[in-house]
């Protein structure tokens, strides 16, 4: 495999009605959304980010005026410690919608980098209201979009509270292949895995150390195979049953 035939993180569509060519609203893991809807959304719409590989797309402990729908690349939110200690909350893909919790929070709640170059549509975070008030079904999207992040933060807390190492590193491989597969990321069996070890710690809970043993152990074992930043997932009943991974086909969700 040739892992430069796959090109950078595209652009999202620009234009009178940039929506209408919106590439993520072609796929299955999103609904389909009325003309009504598509209209309101690029009335809500703001126009184009683009952040470099390790910039930041929230600053941690700086208020946002902007919400985000990732259009393409990774990124991940996290909080750290006074000492500097990260804890990575969440890992986002195209279509994840990104800042509604500080806007029902004292402060700021988190922060929210990419760990590839990523490109995100915006949307002025006072416009937010308007647009429950105008499109109510819009508004139910949004607060299932807000319920499902924070169901994936419930099954991150059984991960890190309840799960050992290897039981941790299975999950997340699987949860992540999983995702990214949902979102048509995959390439003949392989997705694009820009995370160091340092994420996966951050992820987990865990070590360095412990991270490093553990994801040699599981490769030597034959779960999965690294390549030069691609993933290939060898054996996922094997890693879904270390992982006791029980998610069910992942349904559409709205795309804002």
């Amino acid at each position: 495999m040739k892992f430069e035939d796959y090109p950078v993180a595209a652009s999202p569509p620009q234009g009178i009605n940039p929506c209408d060519g919106c590439a993520l609203r072609q796929l299955d893991a999103f609904l389909p959304a009325s003309d009504e809807e598509l209209k309101t959304i690029q009335s809500f719409r703001a126009g184009i980010r683009r952040v470099e590989a390790g910039g930041s797309i929230v600053e941690e402990h700086r208020p946002s005026t902007q919400l985000f729908t990732l259009y393409a690349g990774w990124a991940f939110r996290y909080k750290t410690l006074s000492d500097g200690r990260r804890q990575i909350l969440s890992f986002l893909l195209p279509g994840d919608f990104i800042g509604l919790q500080d806007e029902f929070a004292e402060g700021q709640t988190h922060g929210v980098e990419a760990v590839t170059d990523a490109t995100l549509c915006a949307f002025p975070r006072n416009k937010l209201w308007p647009l429950f008030h105008a499109q109510p079904k819009l508004g139910y999207d949004i607060t299932w979009l807000a319920a499902r992040e924070e169901k994936m933060v419930d099954d991150n807390l059984v991960t890190a509270g309840r799960r050992n190492a290897g039981e941790r590193v299975a999950m997340l491989l699987m949860h992540l292949y999983r995702r990214a597969e949902r979102v048509g990321m995959v390439r003949d069996g392989w997705v694009e895995f820009p995370f160091n070890q340092q994420h996966i710690a951050d992820a987990l809970g865990l070590s360095l150390v412990h991270t490093n043993k553990t994801l040699r152990r599981l490769q030597r074992l034959g779960l999965y195979k690294l390549d030069a930043g691609w993933l290939r997932i060898m054996e996922p009943h094997a890693l879904e049953t270390l992982g006791d991974y029980f998610e069910r086909p992942l349904r559409p969700t709205p795309l804002i």
